[in-house]
């Protein structure tokens, strides 16, 4: 491969980590939303890199900037989940173990945990990604898209026997019924997104925000003080965890609906953890091996599972289909560039966070964060955004109400799967 190329790859992947440092950082502001304006304004940003790379290189590299933007937001945004209770909703189910680590002074055992597992995952994910690929492209791909809904319905089915063990049962099938028709009618219905800026947003955002994001602040919006935090630099949970997020991650990056938060959940269901660093470490690898391992099913089906492997199958088109294509392995080139960074910049922030978490009004913060994502929806997403938020906040304050997780809400992303 040109060396010119693999250089010029390498250069923008670090700016590309730059960008993903900050939308894991800024609680409400996803990875995706990042990608949706970079191909917005690709006819711009093609103009200004033409002086500095070659024209046919240029969507290459502004797709390896997006990817390692993916995987660096998929290693940090455990911080602002761990210290600000704002996770993105992939993560969503980690909050509370995270938080039990912080109340016991030890918020970066929860960092380190998570960071170890995001680097085992995708390191696993970069190295199986070329095997796979060859597997899927030999027709194993079309006989597991054959069986999609069965593995949807039996994740259903282990999801509700974790709601029966906790004795939710029914408010489980309530939500998981509710945000599944809030999700259909987000996917299929021909709701407008335009916001009053002429901003074409998605209404994923909004539904998103209102189930997971927004209840998540305003439940924890207490003002409670938090103890000295201590940091042993030590490797709290191994390579054991961050494994097993790899064998279930693995299956979460090929079908559609199973998100991280849906597959730990699975995961703690069938081999629980002993402990809430583990189950972190677990949530982080899945996380970070379905954001690489969508590459793989981008490449043999042409569709992505996440919004910025969307983006890069627009950007790049048929060049990135086939086994061991250019942009396919400069993608990989961009993601493990990503995941050294990614790494280093978790156990900074978390870092950071943990000195700064003591001098911080947390409900002034809460409420700053609250009114920003509020702000957002209706920019990017207008009334209609609006109003899948509100319809979604309802939603998403049922599980409080019941004592449940909110894993359940998952829904949103598996029933419309389902009925498609």
């Amino acid at each position: 491969m040109d060396p010119v190329l693999i250089a010029l790859v390498i250069l923008f992947s670090v700016i590309g980590s730059a960008m993903g440092l900050f939308t894991g950082l800024v609680p409400g502001i996803h990875v995706n939303t990042l990608a949706s304006i970079m191909l917005m304004a690709y006819g711009s940003l093609e103009a200004s890199l033409s002086d500095i790379v070659p024209e046919a290189s240029v969507p290459t590299v502004v797709c390896c900037m997006i990817m390692s933007a993916s995987v660096v937001h998929s290693y940090v945004d455990f911080v602002p989940s761990v210290f600000i209770g704002a996770p993105d909703a992939e993560d969503a189910i980690s909050i509370l173990p995270g938080h039990r680590l912080l109340l016991a002074g030890q918020g970066m055992r929860a960092v380190r945990a998570a960071a170890v597992g995001s680097l085992i995952g995708c390191s696993a994910a970069i190295l199986i990604a070329v095997p796979m690929q060859l597997v899927m492209s030999e027709g194993l791909s079309d006989q597991l898209d054959g069986i999609t809904k069965y593995v949807l319905m039996a994740v259903t089915f282990i999801l509700m026997l974790n709601e029966y063990r906790k004795g939710t049962l029914f408010p489980g099938i309530l939500c998981f019924i509710l945000s599944g028709t809030l999700g259909y009618a987000v996917m299929n219905l021909p709701i407008p997104a335009n916001g009053p800026l002429g901003v074409e947003g998605t209404l994923l955002m909004p539904m998103l925000t209102g189930l997971f994001g927004l209840p998540i602040l305003l439940e924890s919006d207490d003002g409670h003080p938090f103890p000295r935090q201590k940091d042993d630099r030590k490797d709290p949970v191994g390579m054991v965890p961050g494994l097993k997020g790899v064998l279930m991650g693995s299956i979460a990056g090929w079908f559609p609906g199973i998100t991280s938060t849906v597959g730990a959940t699975v995961s703690a269901t069938v081999m629980p953890d002993r402990t809430p660093e583990r189950f972190i470490s677990t949530v982080a690898s899945i996380g970070t091996v379905t954001t690489v391992l969508s590459l793989v099913t981008l490449s043999i089906s042409g569709g992505g599972r996440s919004g910025t492997v969307i983006v890069i199958g627009d950007i790049l088109g048929d060049s990135v289909s086939g086994v061991m294509s250019e942009p396919f392995m400069m993608l990989l080139v961009s993601a493990s560039v990503g995941s050294l960074l990614g790494y280093w910049l978790t156990i900074q922030s978390g870092r950071l966070a943990s000195r700064a978490i003591g001098a911080v009004d947390q409900r002034r913060m809460n409420r700053a964060v609250i009114l920003f994502l509020i702000a957002l929806v209706f920019i990017t997403t207008g009334l209609w955004g609006m109003a899948v938020l509100i319809g979604a906040l309802l939603i998403g304050f049922l599980p409080s109400q019941f004592g449940m997780g909110r894993t359940a809400l998952c829904g949103c992303l598996i029933l419309p799967v389902l009925f498609i």
